[in-house]
């Protein structure tokens, strides 16, 4: 009976980690989750270009997963945009008179406004904020 006592212990030791390690995987779940948000909607924003310009374009966007679809309407017209949204990372890529634009911010937690930087294949540059309708 004492050969068993050592066994006992190793077992307990394995259920012990197997709780942890169940534990840590719910609350890591649990977190990403909880920073889920839906960007699906129209986006309001303010553009403050380095060169001293602005602009207030509006985005309608559409949210897959990780996949962002929809439009741009602005001071460079319509264009159908592309995207992603990887946790609080939102980009959003589009072409209009033959020029890249790329938008890269962060969302907050409650999935209201989006901030960062914006560059207009590689003319300009500046910073947006971007707030859902």
């Amino acid at each position: 009976m004492t050969i068993a006592l050592p066994f006992l212990g190793v077992n307990a030791i394995v259920l012990g980690m197997k709780k942890v390690s169940a534990t840590l995987s719910l609350v890591l779940l649990l977190a990403a989750s909880a920073f889920a948000v839906d960007l699906t909607g129209t986006w309001n924003a303010k553009v403050e270009m380095s060169t001293g310009q602005s602009g207030a374009p509006t985005f309608v966007l559409k949210q897959e997963g990780e996949k962002l679809t929809g439009t741009y309407s602005g001071a460079l017209g319509e264009a159908p945009i592309k995207g992603t949204v990887k946790g609080s990372d939102v980009t959003i890529d589009f072409e209009t008179s033959g020029a890249q634009i790329h938008y890269a911010g962060k969302v907050d937690k409650d999935g209201k406004q989006i901030e960062g930087t914006v560059d207009y294949g590689g003319q300009a540059s500046g910073k947006f904020t971007a707030t859902k309708k």
